[in-house]
């Protein structure tokens, strides 16, 4: 079994304009149209079994539109295999964000999407607080971007492994997931201040990049319990990053933990 944990679709209507517009902001090429047939298709080539997909709410207008397409995908796909589970996304400047989050988790959501450079605001900001507490009171994961992103080159980094670590220590959440194993572009801050805290990691888009050593390391640091086969698709080839997890001879019990058994005991399912 395989799943992917960091995954990203758009309405059929918007999938491709979305796609090529992201990839040309951050000068990255898209490995799929973004819609959810293609996703699918990436899913089929690479052995995934279930895939997570993250929606980012870029402005609180966005709340119910963005999750109306989430709960659509969650309706669909519920007894279908090869299967998605959409999260639902919220701003931190949204109004009413207890209610928000009474909201999701009564939809039948498992988590929510954040994303600190794409909503202006550090990961520190009031509302993240609010959001993580709230989602520790309604036992919801959250998954934040973490990391440099290359669509905000020259742009302070709104959620560094220091900034990160302050927010767990004042809500430390269990299922807290910070992508792009901690940091993306930042993998010595994260062995040096993130690796051991009680969050998980997710290896979405990263994977080509950091290496054997360098992963093996922060398994070591941080523990294999903690960590989450993820690919950020379709901004990063799935079938490649099964590969290359599966190229760096982690013994067997690692392996499974890394793609699937830690997810699925995340998810519960």
């Amino acid at each position: 079994m395989i799943i992917d944990f960091h995954t990203h679709v758009f309405p059929d209507k918007i999938a491709s304009k979305t796609i090529a517009m992201l990839s040309e902001k951050a000068s990255i090429p898209a490995f799929s149209d973004g819609s959810i047939n293609g996703l699918l298709d990436r899913m089929q080539q690479a052995g995934v079994d279930l895939s997570v997909t993250l929606p980012v709410v870029t402005n609180p207008a966005q709340f119910d539109s963005i999750n109306r397409f989430a709960a659509e995908i969650n309706s669909n796909f519920a007894d279908r295999s090869p299967r998605l589970i959409s999260f639902a996304g919220i701003h931190p400047k949204c109004e009413n964000i207890e209610s928000k989050m009474s909201f999701i988790k009564k939809s039948g959501f498992l988590g929510v999407k954040l994303h600190p450079d794409y909503q202006g605001q550090y990961i520190t900001h009031e509302g993240y607080v609010k959001i993580l507490e709230c989602a520790k009171e309604y036992d919801l994961i959250v998954v934040t971007h973490a990391g440099v992103d290359g669509g905000f080159p020259n742009m302070p980094v709104r959620c560094t492994p220091e900034l990160a670590l302050e927010l767990i220590r004042k809500v430390p959440h269990a299922k807290f997931v910070l992508a792009h194993l901690g940091g993306n572009a930042m993998f010595d801050d994260v062995l040096d201040k993130l690796c051991g805290e009680n969050v998980f990691f997710d290896t979405a888009y990263v994977l080509r990049f950091i290496g054997e050593q360098r992963f093996k390391q922060m398994i070591s640091r941080h523990g294999a319990d903690r960590i989450l086969f993820a690919s950020d698709s379709p901004w990063s080839s799935i079938e490649n990053d099964v590969n290359i997890i599966r190229s760096f001879s982690l013994d067997k019990i690692t392996e499974e933990k890394i793609l699937y058994k830690n997810a699925r005991g995340l998810l519960g399912i």
